[in-house]
């Protein structure tokens, strides 16, 4: 699969692939481009992005989807593999400026972690006090019946 690059004049991530922008990137091919977070939450934090202007995962189809996320293990791995102390990798997709997407185009962090104290933190809080079994039914068939083709 190639992708048909489309860019977005004012997205930094367009600017990147354009080359109007410098990057460290660390993986490349006709479908994903993999560079350094310029921020390096941990060191290595990595970012992925489609070489083509989509502005989160709900702009994706199933082709894009497919080719983008069958690379992120291949550069997980390379990742882990730089650097021994690595012991795992938290990999995040945030959607939406309400998600914290603070950029406009679709992207994944791959931030390696090397302990539980190293500055990079996710907290999900326990909500399930506020959930009964017919609440988790109501939210359940609303899904799936969007699902329904």
């Amino acid at each position: 699969m190639t992708l048909e690059p489309h860019y977005d004049d004012d997205c930094v991530f367009c600017k990147i692939l354009k080359g109007d922008i410098p990057s460290y990137t660390v993986y490349e091919d006709n479908i994903v481009k993999a560079f350094l977070d310029i921020s390096q939450g941990t060191t290595g934090h990595t970012l992925v992005i489609p070489k083509t202007h989509v502005q989160d995962i709900f702009a994706y189809d199933e082709d894009l989807a497919a080719a983008v996320f069958t690379r992120i293990p291949k550069i997980a791995r390379a990742i882990k593999a730089a650097d021994p102390t690595i012991l795992g990798m938290n990999i995040v997709n945030n959607n939406g400026e309400v998600a914290y997407q603070s950029v406009l185009h679709s992207h994944f962090h791959l931030i390696p972690r090397y302990t539980d104290h190293d500055d990079f933190k996710m907290i999900f809080k326990d909500n399930a006090a506020n959930f009964t079994p017919a609440s988790y039914g109501v939210i359940q068939a609303k899904i799936k019946e969007q699902l329904e083709d």
